[in-house]
C-alpha cells in the first residue's frame, strides 16, 4: 500500500516511510490511496484482536509486519468500554483508561513501538516533536520516555491547559523536555509543522512527530470505533452512532476512517467548543481558520485543526463533506451546566470535552432521534479538577497512573514563540 500527500506535491511512499517522516515533504498530510476494507462486522474477542485485524492492511509488506501483534498487544494493554448511560440507547466510549487518562495514550503507545522497531540502532538519535493542546504531549511523553535512540521536545500554550494536565507533561525529565510556548496551540503547531517540513533543519536533526497529523496516531485510533461498533452490533443489531469531541480532528478522521474499513458505524457528530471554525464550515460558510479562543475544553482549542486536509482529500467536493458531517458549537457556559447536571441526567461526571458531547446529544433526543448514540468520553475527570468538582461538589478520585504522574517533581522552560527559538530547543535536545 502506498501513501500520498494532500496536498499532492511529494512522491508516494510505504507505511515506514510515512511513518518515520510524519509529515509529507511538501508539508501535507499523508494519506493511503485508498481505504482497504475488511470484515469488522464479526466482533473479535479483545481489543487487542481488533486492533492487529484493522491494522493488518495498512502494514501489508512493513518491516514491522511481523512484531504488529506485539505492538498492538502493548498499545491497546487497557480496555476501551462502552457502557449504557441513563438514557435508551445512549452510550459512552470510556477511552481514558491509559496511563496519562486520555484517549491519546493508545495511537501514542503504537507509533512510539513502530517508531523504536523501525529505527536502526546505528543511526541518530530521533527527535520526536509535538504540539499539545493539553493531552497528546503527556501520551507522547510516556509513551517514549526513556525510550533508547529518541528524545521528545513538547510545545504547550503557556497558560492554556490545566493544572494537572501540565504537570502530566512536565513531570517526566531523562529524554523528554517540555516548553511553555508564548502563543496559542495554533502557534505550537505551526511551529511543529514549519520545521518538521524545513529541509535544512532536517539535514541537522533527525525529527519525528507524534502528532495525530502522523499516520501513526490516526491509524490505531481506528481499532477502538471498529470493536465498540462491531461488539454493539453484535448485542443490539443496530449501528453505533458517534458523537466525537473534536479539536484537530484527528479522532473523528479515525472514526471515519473505521467505517469506511467496514465497521458498523453510523452518523459521526462533531462537537466543538466555541471555536466554531468546523461548525461554521460544516454549516455552509467557506472555511476559515480562526485565531484561537481559550475554553474550558482547552485540549479542543484549535483555530485550524489539521486533519481537515484530510478529510478533505477523502471527499469529491465540499458539499459531500458537508453532507457527511455534523458539527456544533458548544459554549463554556453550556459545558458547566452540562458538567453540573450529568450526573443525575446520565449518571457519570463527565470531563469539560465529554461534556460538549452529552450536549450534542441532549439535543439529539430533544430533537426526537431514537438511534443509539455513543458519546466518546476523551479524558478522566479528575485530569481537570479545577473545573469539575466545584461543579458536582465533590472531589474525583484519581486514577492510579494519574496519581503516579502527580506525586512526580515536574519542571518546563519557557519558548518564545519563533522558528528561531524552536531551533535552538531542537538543537540542545539532539545533544
Amino acid at each position: 500500500m502506498k501513501f500520498v500527500s494532500t496536498r499532492g506535491d511529494a512522491p508516494a511512499v510505504g507505511i515506514d516511510d510515512a511513518l518515520v517522516a510524519g509529515l509529507a515533504p511538501d508539508s501535507g498530510l499523508y494519506v493511503p490511496e485508498s481505504i482497504p476494507t475488511i470484515d469488522l462486522v464479526t466482533p473479535r474477542a479483545t481489543l487487542v484482536d481488533t486492533a492487529i485485524a484493522t491494522l493488518a492492511p495498512w502494514f501489508a509488506g512493513s518491516r514491522i509486519e511481523s512484531q504488529l501483534a506485539d505492538l498492538c498487544a502493548t498499545a491497546f494493554a487497557f480496555d476501551a468500554p462502552l457502557p449504557p448511560l441513563a438514557g435508551p440507547g445512549d452510550h459512552l466510549l470510556e477511552l481514558f483508561h491509559g496511563p496519562t487518562a486520555a484517549f491519546k495514550d493508545y495511537a501514542a503507545r503504537f507509533l512510539a513501538g513502530a517508531l523504536g522497531a523501525l529505527r536502526d540502532p546505528a543511526a541518530p538519535d530521533t527527535t520526536i516533536l509535538v504540539a499539545t493542546s493539553g493531552d497528546t504531549g503527556a501520551a507522547v511523553a510516556s509513551a517514549f520516555h526513556r525510550r533508547p535512540g529518541f528524545s521528545v521536545v513538547i510545545l504547550y500554550p503557556d497558560g492554556r491547559v490545566s493544572p494537572r494536565q501540565a504537570h502530566g507533561l512536565e513531570c517526566w525529565g531523562d529524554n523528554v523536555h517540555a516548553y511553555r510556548v508564548d502563543g496559542s496551540f495554533d502557534d505550537c503547531q505551526r511551529l511543529a509543522k514549519r520545521a518538521l517540513s524545513d529541509p535544512a533543519l532536517r539535514a541537522r536533526i533527525s525529527l519525528g512527530t507524534a502528532n495525530s497529523i502522523s499516520l501513526g496516531r490516526l491509524l490505531p485510533q481506528a481499532a477502538y470505533y471498529a470493536h465498540a461498533a462491531a461488539h454493539h452490533h453484535a448485542a443490539t443489531g443496530h449501528v453505533l452512532n458517534l458523537i466525537v469531541p473534536t479539536g484537530n480532528l484527528g479522532n473523528a478522521s479515525a472514526a471515519f476512517v473505521a467505517r469506511a474499513m467496514g465497521a458498523p458505524l453510523g452518523d459521526i457528530r462533531l462537537a466543538c467548543n466555541a471555536n466554531d471554525t468546523l461548525p461554521r464550515f460544516f454549516g455552509g460558510a467557506a472555511y476559515d481558520a480562526q485565531p484561537t479562543r481559550a475554553t474550558l475544553a482547552n485540549a479542543m482549542d484549535v483555530g485550524a485543526p489539521s486533519n481537515f486536509e484530510r478529510l478533505r482529500h477523502w471527499h469529491a467536493d465540499d458539499a459531500a463533506l458537508r453532507a457527511a458531517f455534523v458539527a456544533r458549537s458548544v459554549d463554556d457556559a453550556t459545558i458547566r451546566t452540562t458538567i453540573q447536571t450529568a450526573p443525575a441526567r446520565h449518571g457519570i461526571v463527565p470531563c469539560p470535552h465529554t461534556a460538549t458531547g452529552l450536549h450534542l446529544l441532549e439535543a439529539l433526543r430533544a430533537d426526537s432521534d431514537t438511534r443509539d448514540w455513543a458519546v466518546v468520553a476523551t479524558a478522566h475527570p479528575a485530569k481537570f479538577d479545577t473545573i469539575v468538582e466545584p461543579l458536582v461538589g465533590h472531589t474525583m478520585a484519581l486514577p492510579a497512573s494519574l496519581a503516579d504522574c502527580l506525586s512526580r517533581p515536574a519542571t518546563s522552560a519557557p519558548m518564545h514563540n519563533d522558528s528561531d527559538a524552536l531551533e535552538q530547543v531542537l538543537l540542545a535536545a539532539q545533544r
